[in-house]
């Protein structure tokens, strides 16, 4: 006899990930399911979410019969959803390789100026880390290899200016070094 309380085993472990500034502000926020399906759904449980954990350094909880691991640093909360029957491991291995793979591409500046200077990258190794709800990979460096490289192969014509003038600024400092 099967219990009615065992889950089928899936793939799809991510339910959403959220970056928010220090006053509750969404910086980027991705969702793998269609639970908050408009933007005023997902801004109204940001905002609880945000008024439940803004006061703690990080850990986990359960909000709206989600499992959700956060952590706080400097000036942004940042936040792994899962279902309520999550391994909370799994979470934190996504959320530790998410602010580690920033840290180590902003040099240990995991600040808001910083993170909306780099926009790009961060969705980057989000879509690195997470496709549709599945963790692809954990390893920070490995994320961080990656999307330095998807960086570095970007035509010119397809760059941003602040792509451009980074680059710009790389080549001048090491003409200078040189």
């Amino acid at each position: 006899m099967v219990s009615d309380n065992i889950s089928v085993p899936s793939l799809y472990v991510i339910k959403g990930i959220i970056i928010l500034d220090n006053d509750g502000n969404r910086i980027l926020s991705k969702y793998y399911n269609q639970t908050y399906s408009t933007i005023k759904e997902q801004k109204e449980f940001e905002k609880s979410l945000f008024n439940k954990t803004h006061k703690g350094s990080g850990d986990v909880i359960l909000l709206d019969n989600w499992t959700i691991v956060y952590r706080n640093n400097v000036d942004l909360l940042f936040y792994v959803m899962g279902s309520t029957n999550e391994n909370e491991l799994m979470l934190n291995a996504v959320l530790t390789c998410l602010f580690d793979s920033l840290s180590t591409m902003l040099r240990k500046n995991v600040e808001k100026r910083y993170l909306y200077e780099n926009l790009d990258l961060v969705m980057l190794t989000l879509d690195e880390i997470c496709d549709d709800g599945i963790i692809l990979e954990s390893d920070p460096m490995l994320i961080t290899q990656r999307v330095q490289l998807r960086q570095d192969d970007i035509p010119l014509g397809e760059q941003t200016v602040s792509q451009v003038l980074n680059h710009a600024k790389e080549q001048i400092k090491w003409s200078l070094l040189k």
